[in-house]
């Protein structure tokens, strides 16, 4: 790290169709956002950027749905983001957004100059065509049955009910989401990035010159060279995003995945005319150290197409590492924003006011860094309540409290060591170079751990030295205690701040720190004697039952809903068309049950006396396992009439008592809404 004068952090830009949740956090933003504090604690110049992604088709889709806008939908979610983001405490030097004018001029113009440059391949190719719509359909405006598990809602790309990726021409009786009608294939001329051409560098610029990338990241960039690349379009046919700035291109927009990544250098643009200050050596200085931090679904767009395509301008640095993390479940089950399954952050921060370090703590200590990871609502409970409480909170309260019952909250004088143990000392000499050690190579979890490590060794050390009882008769060793104690807490809040920003905040007040820096860390002298600590308060208190009790419901709510849901999408499908002859053809009445039994060895059969109102009839139906014969007298029914008579179990049955059964498969009758309509009326 040494060899970098500056350093550009990104965090993969968030999706303006849907809040920012806990997946999210723990996958990027947290992750980041601690690597770019240390970073500062540092004294190393950082650019820490971010931005709302703003375009795409889900964006179309969802304004459609809304019936807005598509800058409706950026606007309304670009807040929400950019808020619920500064209220965590996520310190990025600019968050800016992709539909500002500096990034429509700044993508447009790295791809007129790569297309001068003669960087695309011009391709035709025949692709789904809306005629009522007038317009090319992208794979998500194209709908239809999933050939693998029969959904027929699936997308052109991927089916939601079981997960596999398609592509439109694989969809069974494909239709427009925009009209509904049946879309025709129609040619049409796009700008491919031929990756094939980059295939040989991109394996020497990774597989050779990056092997100490996390394994998730270079398997899965191995992965996809092996199977070989091919060219891509970086140009498609939409009306929302940076239109394409060639001849010919008109009613064509930037691939979006062109165009994200570009919002990094936009956005530091943004802050550099802000802030008086260069943009260029952020992104064209061989000596700045670019750090991408995404989840594991973007390491294609961000080790291969984005690099590739920076390649390709000739002007701008290529990422040193690109520390992808897995996926955070939530209790079990994948986070899922279209089922609601998910911890929202907004709603998190409402919740829980003030306790936003508590949420940075349990998911750092929780984060999917090389696999898959759950979160659960108990787990953060315990995090907080035996850890952040319990250690962190009691040493430093402890320490506090009782410098400030023996001492007036003064530093006292450090004396001899006498014979006490000098092994918290050695903890808390050791402690920078092991978080920088883990931090250094991403390694939250372990860096967190080390700076708990420090806490706990602080807890020790007054529990077994006992200053409340050697008081009374040796202060003086009660004096070098206490100041120990302080200056582990004056280490923490420096060690700590990365990780829990609001936390070490209060600490620097209570213990009234001076500005210190990570190089000062491990110091034995941070606070002098005579020092006059502030006011104490405790730093985190216990959650209750009861609170997590109602994250709980909540969550058991949103299953609910969404069972009930799928419930209802596995109706039965309709059956074929009919003409309406055919359906003149039935003699529909209204008839009461006169009398009813159960029909002997039959568990499904009743006998049913039903009048017609034009005669009595024996009626057999098979719904002995849902109702009680005596609940059926007097109830007025719907009758097939005209059916042809049926023997059953030695009984004819003259006609049929219609019902409709629900996805859960319960039988209901179809029936008046009162009870008063004559019996014999025809039903039409």
């Amino acid at each position: 790290m040494s060899q970098f004068k500056r350093h550009t952090i990104t965090a993969a830009l968030p999706y303006t169709n849907g809040p920012v949740h806990i997946g999210h956090l723990a996958g990027v933003y947290v992750p980041s956002d601690i690597y770019a504090r240390y970073l500062r604690s540092r004294k190393k110049d950082v650019l820490f950027v971010c931005g709302s992604d703003e375009h795409g088709v889900a964006i179309t889709l969802r304004a459609r749905k809304e019936g807005v806008t598509p800058q409706e939908i950026v606007d309304k979610y670009h807040a929400l983001i950019r808020d619920s983001f500064h209220d965590f405490g996520i310190s990025f030097d600019i968050y800016s957004r992709t539909s500002a004018p500096v990034h429509h001029e700044t993508s447009a113009e790295i791809f007129r100059n790569l297309y001068e440059q003669g960087a695309f391949i011009e391709i035709e190719s025949e692709q789904y065509y809306d005629e009522e719509a007038g317009q090319f359909l992208a794979d998500r405006y194209i709908i239809g049955t999933c050939p693998n598990c029969g959904f027929d809602n699936a997308y052109g790309d991927q089916c939601e009910k079981c997960g596999t990726s398609l592509s439109p021409s694989e969809l069974i009786s494909p239709r427009s989401a925009l009209s509904g009608a049946q879309p025709v294939k129609k040619t049409t001329r796009h700008w491919y990035l031929p990756m094939d051409e980059y295939e040989n560098w991109l394996r020497q610029w990774i597989l050779e010159g990056h092997k100490e990338w996390k394994a998730n990241v270079y398997g899965q960039c191995k992965s996809w060279l092996d199977n070989g690349l091919q060219p891509r379009a970086m140009t498609r046919d939409l009306d929302w995003g940076v239109k394409v700035p060639v001849e010919g291109a008109e009613g064509k927009v930037l691939y979006v995945w062109f165009d994200a990544p570009i919002g990094y250098i936009s956005a530091t643009k943004e802050w550099a005319d802000k802030n008086g200050k260069d943009w260029k050596p952020y992104w064209q200085d061989e000596e700045t150290r670019l750090i991408h931090f995404i989840g594991k679904d973007n390491i294609v767009f961000h080790c291969i197409i984005f690099p590739s395509i920076l390649k390709a301008t000739g002007e701008y640095i290529l990422p040193d590492n690109v520390p992808a993390n897995e996926f955070l479940n939530l209790e079990g089950n994948k986070i899922s924003t279209s089922k609601n399954w998910a911890v929202w952050l907004h709603e998190y921060l409402e919740e829980f006011p003030g306790k936003q370090d508590v949420l940075r703590y349990a998911l750092a200590a929780n984060m999917p860094e090389s696999k898959d990871n759950d979160f659960t609502w108990k787990d953060f409970q315990s995090r907080n309540n035996n850890e952040l409480v319990a250690i962190l909170g009691n040493f430093i309260n402890r320490s506090l409290v009782l410098t400030s019952k023996y001492f007036d909250g003064i530093i006292p004088e450090r004396g001899d060591m006498f014979d006490m143990d000098t092994e918290v000392c050695d903890a808390l000499g050791e402690a920078p170079q092991k978080i920088s050690s883990a931090l250094d190579q991403f390694r939250f979890r372990e860096g967190l751990n080390a700076l708990m490590d420090l806490a706990r060794a602080g807890n020790k050390f007054l529990a077994e030295t006992e200053p409340w009882k050697e008081i009374k008769n040796n202060p003086d060793r009660v004096k070098t205690i206490m100041n120990i104690s302080l200056q582990i807490a004056a280490n923490l809040c420096i060690l700590g701040e990365p990780f829990l920003p609001y936390s070490m905040e209060k600490l620097r007040k209570m213990l009234n720190l001076p500005e210190y820096s990570w190089e000062d860390a491990g110091s034995i002298g941070l606070l002098p004697a005579g020092h006059q600590l502030g006011k104490s308060e405790l730093m985190f208190e216990k959650i209750e039952d009861k609170a997590i009790e109602a994250q709980i419901a909540k969550l058991e709510a949103t299953r609910t809903m969404n069972e009930q849901e799928q419930t209802a999408n596995e109706l039965t499908p309709l059956k074929g068309q009919i003409v309406f002859d055919d359906f003149m053809k039935l003699d529909m009445r209204v008839g009461t049950i006169r009398e009813a039994e159960k029909m002997p060895k039959s568990k499904k059969l009743l006998k049913l006396r039903v009048d017609t109102g034009i005669d009595q009839r024996t009626i057999l139906s098979g719904i002995a396992e849902h109702f009680e014969p005596a609940d059926l007298i007097g109830r007025q029914v719907t009758v097939l009439a005209n059916l042809a008579p049926r023997k059953m179990m030695g009984i004819e049955s003259q006609g049929m008592v219609l019902m409709a059964e629900d996805p859960e498969g319960k039988l209901h009758f179809i029936n008046p809404d009162k009870g008063d309509v004559t019996e014999g009326s025809t039903i039409s």
